[in-house]
């Protein structure tokens, strides 16, 4: 795993407790540190109000858990053209699922105009495309996430297994040195298993800050990765397994 430097890990940390109580021995795993460390960096976020401290470990201070509409302007100009390149990947006639996040979101912006199915479980993607008569929009259903914006639960997750698509757009968390995938919302990582299970050709939506950054579930290995579109070019360290495994990049 790429070293965090401090204030990244206190930043995935905060991301990891969102779900609910996490221990510090598996923070320490998962980041690659001391256990030392981890409680520092707990006091040290206890201490600004971000979260809560509890035996053994931490869980989020509710109200603190930043939604949807706050991600959405951080790196805005990145995600749009990140968005425009992944857009061109999608040929009229085509399924398409798209996952949650505010990467994969920009992307729908620029599908106005294509006579498309859009499968998804993300409702931001829904509002975006639900004017355009031309695009059909098939939602799986599920319990909605209402900061977060999407669908997750056994109801989402066994519609999905039942469709199929041409490509899908796969955002993410974080990105290891081997092309691992990794997420920081577990509720969310069957969704992204099951869209990466449907679809003839996966598309990873991470912009290069991502490959320095983690996550505490792993969703897929490079294995399961067909194209990334990416803002600037990818770091040296993932380059090897990229091309091992024939992975397409477009840097936009």
């Amino acid at each position: 795993m790429t070293t965090l430097l401090p204030a990244q890990r206190r930043v995935e940390i905060l991301r990891a407790v969102r779900d609910g109580h996490v221990h510090v021995g598996h923070l320490a795993e998962t980041f690659g540190v001391s256990e030392m460390t981890v409680r520092r960096d707990l006091h040290r976020l206890a201490r600004d109000g971000k979260l809560e401290r509890v035996h053994g470990g931490a869980m989020h201070t509710a109200g603190q858990e930043p939604g949807f509409s706050q991600i959405a302007v951080e790196r805005s100009a990145v995600k749009d053209r990140l968005g425009a390149a992944a857009a061109a990947l999608v040929e009229d006639g085509q399924t398409v699922m798209i996952d949650i996040g505010t990467s994969t979101t920009a992307i729908s912006r620029h599908l106005h105009g294509k006579q498309i199915t859009v499968v998804t479980t993300n409702l931001a993607v829904v509002e975006e495309l639900l004017p355009d008569e031309g695009i059909e929009l098939v939602l799986p259903g599920g319990i909605v996430r209402r900061n977060y914006r999407s669908l997750v639960g056994v109801l989402a997750e066994d519609s999905l297994r039942q469709l199929k698509s041409d490509i899908a757009f796969l955002g993410t968390s974080g990105v290891d040195g081997e092309m691992g995938v990794w997420d920081t919302t577990m509720v969310e990582v069957p969704i992204k298993r099951l869209m990466i299970a449907g679809a003839d050709c996966v598309v990873l939506i991470a912009d290069v800050a991502k490959f320095a950054m983690a996550g505490m579930v792993r969703v897929c290995g490079p294995e399961s990765l067909d194209h990334v579109v990416t803002d600037a070019p990818l770091p040296a360290s993932v380059r090897s397994v990229v091309d091992a495994n024939g992975i397409e990049v477009t840097v936009a």
